[in-house]
């Protein structure tokens, strides 16, 4: 692997130029495979996870839920940032009653994938789960969203056809549609 090594990139110093409630904006400088010094600028962000929740039918839980930046209303799959200290599972489990009102006796792993690696280190990992019980819904003060359901395979044709826009819900959805259909723990 020594082409690879040769592409590394060793931080200098670091600055933080922003401290946020999400998220913290540094400044480094770089030392380049050349032996030339860069500056890059990046986000640290905690991480998040994100759920499928399905139920026996095969109908999934998404959320409608405006955007600020983009200006637009999304659909999304339930995610959220991880606290500090809590595994992403636990993350899932809390974002899924939070948000979708839905609580699991099932939930498994099926992958992980960084959303912006030329900006930030922020990782998402990807969870389906089963076996749902509804709950009330109890999101944050400051969060606005609307559940509701679709069938799981209605939910992929979106997401391929461009009607789910969100680069995160796509990713998940196609995952966890992969996970499914390889392991069916009920048939959909």
């Amino acid at each position: 692997m020594k082409f690879v090594k040769k592409l590394i990139e060793t931080r200098i110093d670091t600055m933080e130029v922003f401290k946020g409630k999400l998220l913290n904006v540094r400044r480094d400088t770089a030392r380049l495979p050349d032996g030339s010094e860069a500056t890059r600028e990046w986000i640290k962000h905690p991480g998040a996870t994100a759920v499928i929740p399905v139920y026996e039918n095969g109908d999934i839980v998404l959320l409608h839920q405006f955007r600020y930046p983009a200006e637009q209303i999304f659909i999304e799959v339930p995610a959220g940032k991880l606290d500090p200290g809590e595994a992403p599972e636990v993350t899932g489990e809390r974002e899924l009653a939070e948000e979708a009102g839905v609580v699991c006796k099932n939930m498994e792993y099926v992958g992980h994938f960084y959303p912006g690696i030329g900006y930030s280190d922020e990782v998402i990992h990807i969870y389906v789960a089963w076996n749902l019980s509804e709950i009330p819904k109890n999101t944050d003060e400051d969060e606005f969203l609307e559940p509701f359901r679709v069938s799981f395979k209605q939910a992929v044709d979106w997401a391929l056809d461009g009607t789910i826009s969100d680069g995160k819900t796509i990713i998940c959805l196609l995952k966890a549609w992969d996970w499914w259909s390889k392991n069916e723990p009920f048939k959909v």
